[in-house]
């Protein structure tokens, strides 16, 4: 598939058909997740990969308003939880050719493990598409309540580590689920695209507030 038509085609789908996908086509995604950009090549990123159906069903209470809302996700024979590692980035900058010995956070314009590590995953979703499957990324968040405790999120997902065995300087920045397109899948909704911005509207040229194409 051409990239442009890869990259036309994506969009989040949510309704898998449980058939499972063959073990190379899990391979190449995956593979295509490691080939993301990270600054100072530092890698700070790691995937937790579910395709045990036991596993999956250990998966699917972490994320309850998901289920909730569309339960055909949990047909999905693949779920990747891609786990931000900032500490990687820390030690990668202390390091003699960049030189950050105090490795203050600080000095960082912008959280590069959460950015790369979110750059993998949309190389996981353009991997899919082009593999022609579906794919949804969404987030690992208690059931929702309109009185949620600041720490009611840090302790969800704590117990998902404890659950998987992952180690605390790891954050999920969400889960993807891979999967065949279930045939009734719901069409995409066509206000999405009365939404969409065009790049007038978000395109500045040479200035903020001076459009990509026209007179301002």
């Amino acid at each position: 598939m051409e990239f442009a038509e890869v990259v036309r085609r994506r969009r989040m789908i949510r309704q898998f058909t449980d058939r499972e996908l063959p073990a190379e086509v899990v391979d190449r995604i995956l593979a295509s997740a490691l080939r993301a950009p990270s600054a100072g090549f530092a890698q700070g990123w790691g995937f937790l990969v579910l395709q045990d159906a036991a596993d999956r069903e250990r998966f699917w209470p972490f994320v309850p308003n998901q289920t909730a809302y569309t339960p055909a996700m949990q047909n999905a024979p693949l779920v990747v939880v891609p786990m931000a590692h900032k500490a990687s980035y820390l030690a990668r900058y202390a390091e003699p050719d960049k030189s950050w010995q105090d490795r203050a956070e600080a000095k960082w314009p912008a959280p590069y493990w959460h950015i790369d590590t979110g750059m993998a995953a949309m190389l996981i979703l353009l991997s899919a598409v082009d593999e022609g499957l579906g794919a949804f990324f969404f987030w690992l968040m208690p059931k929702a309540s309109e009185d949620r405790p600041d720490t009611e999120i840090p302790e969800h997902l704590q117990r998902f580590r404890n659950e998987f065995g992952v180690p605390d300087d790891y954050h999920p920045i969400g889960a993807i689920a891979i999967g065949y397109r279930a045939p009734d899948a719901a069409p995409q909704n066509p206000k999405l695209a009365e939404r969409r911005r065009d790049a007038s509207q978000v395109i500045h040229r040479g200035q903020w507030g001076t459009p990509m194409y026209g007179s301002a």
